[in-house]
């Protein structure tokens, strides 16, 4: 993936900003800023080449190409988007930014910040500085597609334990329920929640444990079948080591201070 590097510690000085129409008089455009990042929102579809690396852009594509780089088009008729151009300074921590990347859901609230900075920029410049500034954060915290499947895969993961605390959890099968392998699962789960999956599973079956147990009044024995331990031994060790107290300590309220327990 192309990326660039940049800061957005200090608001940007907008030099240039508006509508951009292009295709009609000729399929290609070929230019440089030398000074200046270009900063696109396209309502079409059409090749881009950012230095030698090509992408395709499509409606809600946002573009972020620092100085000194040249950039082709090849338009298929009409072409119009909306452009900035602007400096920005070397305040704040370096950003890395994909050069060409798909806004999705957040596309039209980037096109509304533009169009307001474009329509209230003769009045209130400051204004149109607030809202490019704005939408430059959001562009570059755009959810990139490897996180969103990372994301996803863990979600679906979650889900799915959430669902069958009761049941056994091999995490291979959580995997394949997934839709990853199991090494990578692993891997994704350690990146997005600073946990193994199988600490997971533990620590989901003991807080439904503590909840049932303080909260209900099913049997000791009902309330360890469902989360996943038959043993009513195994569960009272868990329980202790886990929870700091006996299943029966967790329910009279001894041995959790400040809880006990209602009715089903």
């Amino acid at each position: 993936m192309q990326c660039f590097s940049l800061r957005l510690g200090l608001p940007p000085r907008v030099e240039g900003i508006g509508v951009g129409v292009h295709g009609t008089a000729s399929d290609h455009d070929t230019f440089l800023l030398p000074d200046l990042w270009q900063f696109h929102l396209y309502r079409y579809t059409a090749r881009l080449t950012v230095a030698d690396t090509a992408h395709t852009i499509r409606p809600g594509t946002v573009s972020l190409v620092p100085p000194g780089t040249r950039v082709q088009y090849h338009y298929r008729g009409r072409s119009e988007h909306l452009y900035v151009h602007l400096a920005l300074s070397d305040g704040g921590e370096p950003i890395t930014v994909p050069a060409v990347q798909d806004a999705g859901a957040q596309a039209a609230e980037l096109a509304d910040r533009l169009l307001t900075a474009i329509a209230v920029r003769p009045r209130t410049p400051a204004w149109t500085v607030a809202e490019v500034w704005s939408a430059l954060w959001r562009v570059a915290h755009l959810p990139r597609p490897a996180d969103v499947s990372a994301r996803h895969a863990v979600a679906v993961a979650m889900a799915h334990i959430d669902s069958h605390l009761a049941e056994p959890l091999p995490v291979p099968g959580v995997a394949e329920v997934a839709g990853v392998s199991h090494n990578h699962l692993i891997r994704l789960f350690r990146a997005e929640t600073g946990d193994t999956v199988v600490a997971y599973i533990r620590r989901r079956r003991m807080e439904r444990a503590a909840h049932l147990l303080r909260e209900t009044t099913l049997p000791i024995a009902t309330v360890a079948a469902s989360v996943g331990i038959a043993d009513l031994q195994a569960f009272n060790k868990i329980c202790r080591r886990e929870l700091g107290a006996s299943p029966r300590a967790i329910r009279d309220g001894t041995g959790v201070p400040g809880q006990r327990h209602g009715s089903a």
